[in-house]
């Protein structure tokens, strides 16, 4: 059984891709960044995870929407343009030589830049921002979506907005590791984490459904990040005529829904066959098969 929804198949081509920092194409083996960096001293900084379909970066707008709110919302200058970041992005595929590539994923990350001593305040800041863009060739295992992930419900509580907002999709990212450790020696794939009430929220790495009657679930949203691929699986569900609600719901109701499934940039939509030791399906049922179908036909659409 796969890892976890990030699991992926190996690819020996990653050894020799150039990475982008600073609008600069290096050797993998070579690419780095100061340890005076706001992220990698402080995590100060925001992120989004891309995927190339048919050649172009699939919904890149709603990621670029959420890099640019993000970096407004903590006042850090991100230094180019909406267009002026999309031809680096461009250029890092090109360089690489990925646009007629399938399986190609990018991670694009911003931080602050450069700080003049280690200490939390953006005022010690010499440089501009850091931009650096790492693609890879990698493909989700064809196990992980016919067959699914289990989950396990962590302790690890998923933060009120006035402690850090799970809105940011930041560097710092110990809320999510820590679930993720619990999870793993649970022996599960991923943690499946409540919100400061008690009701299901997310997962530590993806977004959680569940499917009940026909009906398919998820929830409110007030306390995970604004996911791109769950507000899709949202829309097509309702292009589809198929009843989808943002609600809050119990860890009762997920324990005996029909289906469950995880959604994320990286694998799109992927079956949950079991929580906390229950069973949810054996693999993948009908309305996951059928979501993973619309939503594949949502990404040609936006690739056309």
């Amino acid at each position: 059984m796969a890892k976890g929804t990030q699991e992926f198949v190996a690819d020996p081509r990653n050894e020799a891709i150039l990475i982008n920092v600073n609008g600069a194409m290096v050797p993998r083996a070579q690419a780095t960044v100061s340890v005076f960096d706001s992220g990698f001293m402080l995590g100060d900084g925001v992120w989004e995870g891309l995927r190339l379909h048919k050649g172009k970066f699939a919904f890149l707008e709603a990621h670029l929407d959420r890099l640019y709110e993000g970096a407004k919302a903590i006042m850090m200058d991100v230094g180019l343009s909406r267009e002026e970041l999309t031809r680096r992005l461009d250029e890092t595929i090109d360089g690489n030589g990925m646009r007629g590539s399938e399986g190609v994923h990018i991670r694009l990350m911003v931080t602050r830049g450069i700080r003049s001593t280690p200490y939390q305040d953006p005022r010690v800041v010499i440089s501009p921002a850091t931009i650096v863009i790492i693609p890879e060739y990698k493909h989700p295992l064809p196990e992980t979506i016919e067959h699914g992930i289990t989950l396990f419900t962590v302790h690890v509580r998923r933060g009120d907005p006035a402690v850090q907002d799970p809105k940011l999709n930041s560097h710092s990212k110990l809320n999510c590791i820590t679930a993720c450790i619990q999870a793993t020696q649970a022996g599960a794939n991923e943690g499946l984490m409540l919100d400061p009430h008690g009701f299901v929220a997310t997962c530590n790495s993806t977004h959680f459904f569940i499917v009940r009657k026909g009906e398919v679930w998820t929830s409110t949203g007030d306390y995970c990040l604004g996911g791109i691929t769950r507000a899709n699986v949202i829309r097509v569900c309702r292009e589809a005529g198929i009843p989808v609600y943002e609600k809050n719901f119990s860890l009762t109701e997920a324990h005996g829904a029909d289906e469950a499934f995880c959604t994320g940039t990286f694998a799109g939509v992927v079956p949950v066959t079991e929580i906390d030791g229950r069973k949810i399906t054996d693999g993948r049922g009908p309305m996951v098969e059928r979501l993973q179908g619309l939503y594949r036909g949502l990404m040609d659409r936006d690739c056309a």
